[in-house]
Formats: structure tokens, sequence, C-alpha cells
């Protein structure tokens, strides 16, 4: 089963859940923006990715801009933030039982199909 965490108004997340039909596997979308990961759903992703924390963040982001760019903030902190501004998430991100993947390029989906 695919995970694809989707946010309908994102060109590459539509693009990406696209990617995700076509290919025949089972899936389920999670409109996190809708339904917010938490943060241990944020630190197990972050764990199938093999990432830090900071390289899931949407730096243009406004919010991270105004509130956090000039922050010094630990892992934890950083997930706490993004679990609170799910905005802040890259996306999107698509996952099976083993593999996570950031979906940008929309192609890199197909690691997790």
């Amino acid at each position: 089963m695919i995970t694809i965490y989707h946010n309908t108004r994102c060109k590459k997340s539509r693009e990406g859940l696209e990617i995700v039909k076509n290919s025949g596997e089972d899936y389920r979308v999670r409109e996190y923006l809708k339904v917010p990961l938490t943060e241990e759903e944020i630190s197990a992703l972050i764990g199938k990715m093999n990432i830090s924390p900071i390289q899931l963040v949407r730096k243009n982001e406004k919010t991270w801009k105004e509130n956090y760019k000039d922050k010094d903030l630990s892992d934890r902190e950083l997930i706490a933030v993004m679990a609170k501004n799910p905005k802040l998430i890259e996306r999107p991100i698509a996952e099976n039982e083993e593999k996570a993947v950031i979906g940008r390029p929309p192609s890199n989906i197909e690691e997790v199909l």
C-alpha cells in the first residue's frame, strides 16, 4: 500500500498523485493540511527518507521566513514546528512499508512503487 501525502493546491503534488494513480498500486491519499501529521508520524517519515528534519522544511514559505528562519532549532523542535504548521512540510511525499520519498521531482515517487 502506497500513501501519498498530498496538497490539492500544489501542482507537483497533483503530478505525484497522478504517478501513483497510474502505477496500478493500491494507494491512499492523506491531505495532510486537513489531517495534520503528528510529531511521531513526521519522525517516522524522516527516518524512512533517511534525511534530517530541516530537509523536509519548505524554506520559502512565509511562515518559515517570518518565524523560524533565523532560529537555531533542534531536530525535535523542527519536527514540532512542522506538526504545528503543516504547510511547512515538503510535498508530495510518497511512502510504502520500507521507504518514503519527497516527490520533487514527481518522478522520485517511482522509487516507492
